[in-house]
C-alpha cells in the first residue's frame, strides 16, 4: 500500500515514487530514534578463506524483531560490510579527531553498501526501521584479520 500511495503522490513517476518512499523511511526512523534498544543479535561474518572476520552487535527494541529475517539479514549485511571496508567508527560523531580519513570511508553508517553502492548503511538501517516499526542501532563492531596484532573495535 505504501508503494501505491507513493506512486499516486508522484503522479505515476517511478523515480519520484522511490524518493517519496525513501523520505517516508527516513521520517519513520527519525520518529523512533529516541527509543531504547536493549534486544538484538550478535552476528559474525567470516570471509572466504578464513583470513578476515567481523562481529557486529545490532540492537532493536524487542526480541520478536531480533528474530525476524529482515533484522537477521541486516545484521549479516553489516557484518559483511565491516569485514570488507574496515570502518574506524560507527558514526561521524564518534570519529577519531586525529584521523585524516574522510567520514564516508571511516564511518560505518556513512559508507556505501558493498552490495548496492547507491545506498549507505544508514539507508539500510532506515529501511529496516520502516519495515519492522522499531528503532535499530549498531552498538559495536570488531574486525579481525589474520596476522594483525590487534582487532579493530568500535562502539561502546
Amino acid at each position: 500500500m505504501d508503494c501505491r500511495r507513493a506512486l499516486i503522490e508522484a503522479g505515476g513517476d517511478i523515480d519520484k515514487a522511490l524518493e517519496v518512499l525513501k523520505k517516508q523511511a527516513l521520517y519513520k526512523a527519525e520518529k523512533k530514534a529516541d527509543r531504547v534498544v536493549r534486544q538484538g543479535v550478535v552476528e559474525t561474518y567470516i570471509h572466504t578463506g578464513g583470513r578476515i572476520g567481523a562481529m557486529v552487535e545490532l540492537n532493536c527494541e524487542t526480541d520478536f524483531v531480533a528474530r525476524t529475517d529482515v533484522f537477521k539479514q541486516l545484521a549479516h549485511d553489516i557484518a559483511m560490510q565491516v569485514a570488507a571496508q574496515e570502518p574506524l567508527c560507527i558514526s561521524q560523531d564518534k570519529m577519531p579527531k586525529d584521523t585524516e580519513t574522510p567520514p564516508e570511508v571511516a564511518c560505518l553508517l556513512l559508507q556505501p553498501f558493498i552490495k548496492d553502492p547507491t545506498r549507505t548503511i544508514q539507508d539500510l538501517i532506515n529501511e529496516a526501521i520502516a519495515k519492522t516499526g522499531e528503532n535499530i542501532k549498531v552498538n559495536r563492531f570488531a574486525r579481525f584479520e589474520l596476522g594483525q596484532v590487534e582487532a579493530k573495535v568500535a562502539g561502546i
